[in-house]
């Protein structure tokens, strides 16, 4: 079960989302135990992501509007850290929680979705002032979508190590599944790794992707330092995947510094962690609640084959 816009609504909303899911069955998930979405949204690492999707996202200016005008996107340090716990939450629960917990996140979403429209204050590319924004419409979700499931993509694949063509069209598969829960059209999410790329490829050529003032302002906000001072250094190597990965037209529009020494510095800390992060074990690498369905999965197969033993007996 993939994510669609949960990280945009999540951040954008401030709203309370469930709380930290349960262990459900393995038969009793949206997602199963060998589905992609387990092994790539269990990684810790796959945070890294999250701000080059945004900062995508809010690209389009609608989607900027909307997050800044239905939002405290801005606030007080605390307030960030603790809406990031509460998206982490409700993503986690989409993918690891039981159906029933998946589905009423989903309708959490569609229902606070129900609630953001508006119009823009000022031109923005193609848009003239007074163009409607609406966060059920299927387009903006489908960019907000788009952007997350390919961040997540490129930083699973830079952190931890390549997924093959096979494996990353199952994934993409595996997040559509959330569509008909936020009234998206059959088949308009993009569902294979051709059908999304060829979807970035023409969004971000196009005039409707322009990083706006409004854009800025939230880009300053979701890089404002979170981390107490002495930790600033660590900081600053978690967001190189994010001007890193951004488009080189949009980076430049956010005014994101990026050069040889930038590169060299994500090149390396990305080759030692594909070194490092596959040989740490899950406790150290992998959310909690993946571990815990993981073992509840493992719990219940052990059971299984204990029960088929003592039949065969």
């Amino acid at each position: 079960m993939g994510q669609s816009s949960i990280v945009a609504t999540g951040i954008a909303t401030g709203t309370a989302t469930p709380a930290a899911p349960r262990a459900a069955a393995a038969g009793d998930r949206l997602a199963g135990p060998s589905s992609l979405a387990w092994r790539i949204n269990g990684e810790m690492v796959g945070l890294l992501g999250w701000g080059r999707a945004i900062l995508l996202q809010v690209a389009h200016p609608l989607v900027a509007a909307g997050v800044a005008e239905h939002s405290h996107f801005s606030s007080a340090r605390l307030d960030r850290v603790q809406r990031l716990q509460r998206t982490l939450n409700a993503m986690l629960t989409l993918t690891f929680g039981s159906r029933d917990e998946a589905v009423a996140v989903a309708r959490h979403i569609d229902g606070i979705h129900g609630r953001v429209r508006g119009a823009l204050h000022e031109p923005a590319g193609p848009l003239p002032a007074g163009a409607p924004y609406f966060a059920r419409n299927p387009e903006l979700l489908r960019w907000v979508h788009a952007t997350y499931v390919d961040s997540a993509l490129r930083v699973y694949q830079l952190y931890l190590g390549p997924l093959s063509t096979a494996e990353q069209d199952s994934y993409l598969r595996e997040t559509t599944a959330i569509a008909p829960l936020l009234h998206i059209p059959d088949d308009y999410l993009p569902a294979t790794t051709t059908a999304l790329a060829a979807y970035m490829k023409r969004m971000l050529a196009s005039d409707e992707i322009v990083v706006t003032d409004t854009a800025r302002t939230l880009a300053r906000a979701l890089l404002a330092p979170v981390a107490p001072p002495l930790l600033r250094p660590l900081e600053w190597l978690l967001q190189l995947p994010i001007a890193g990965l951004l488009p080189p037209r949009i980076r430049a529009a956010y005014g994101l510094a990026w050069s040889p020494r930038h590169a060299r510095a994500l090149a390396l800390s990305t080759a030692a962690s594909r070194r490092v992060l596959p040989r740490l074990p899950a406790a150290l690498r992998r959310w909690p609640i993946a571990r815990a369905a993981e073992h509840r999965y493992a719990a219940l197969r052990a059971a299984q084959r204990s029960r088929l033993r003592a039949q065969c007996s």
